[in-house]
């Protein structure tokens, strides 16, 4: 899925030209990824390198961009709606990410989602220490945290913060919980 994901972030920002030149650069199959295969990390490392190379882009700034991507597309709404679970606020959500990898493992249970960790600071700022197979976490979460963020309306100052015991780092600071009207979200299914 996260082949997919990727693939499919690629295809939607840069158009099926440059999915296909990143694509056979990294010497992925011309029918692309299939969402419920596993794939050898070599092969999405292959590809995300020739996406950063194609894209001329720092690979923080694509993985952000992905993880950006994961949660507001309209084609990921389950993503997004299934760390709205999380909590009623942003920083119940923040707080209820240490149980994301088992919430994912209800839905899809072959799904390996990264293994989060929040340490309280202050009441204001968090630090989030994530680990996963393939490196890079801390960008997604990071771009995946700025849009759940304007989700819940908060506003927050994100950055990266290097790694710990070899997990990757993230701070949050909280600056206003309640800095704009967040995006509707109804627990039942669709919104009004």
């Amino acid at each position: 899925m996260i082949n997919r994901a990727l693939q499919g972030f690629l295809t939607a920002h840069y158009g099926s030209r440059l999915w296909h030149e990143i694509r056979d650069m990294a010497g992925i199959p011309p029918e692309g990824f299939e969402a419920m295969l596993t794939y050898d990390h070599r092969q999405t490392t292959a590809c995300f390198e020739a996406a950063c190379l194609v894209l001329h882009k720092h690979p923080n700034a694509l993985l952000e961009d992905l993880g950006t991507y994961l949660v507001t597309d309209p084609a990921l709404e389950p993503l997004r709606r299934l760390l709205r679970f999380g909590g009623a606020t942003f920083l119940d959500f923040l707080l209820s990410l240490e149980e994301l990898r088992e919430r994912g493992r209800l839905a899809i249970p072959d799904l390996e989602l990264p293994e989060i960790f929040v340490t309280c600071l202050d009441p204001s700022s968090y630090h989030l220490r994530a680990s996963w197979d393939l490196p890079g976490i801390a960008p997604i979460l990071l771009g995946g945290l700025r849009a759940m963020a304007d989700d819940y309306g908060a506003l927050v100052l994100l950055s990266l913060d290097g790694f710990d015991s070899g997990q990757e780092c993230l701070h949050v600071q909280l600056l206003d919980a309640q800095y704009a009207e967040g995006r509707q979200f109804v627990l039942g299914g669709t919104t009004p």
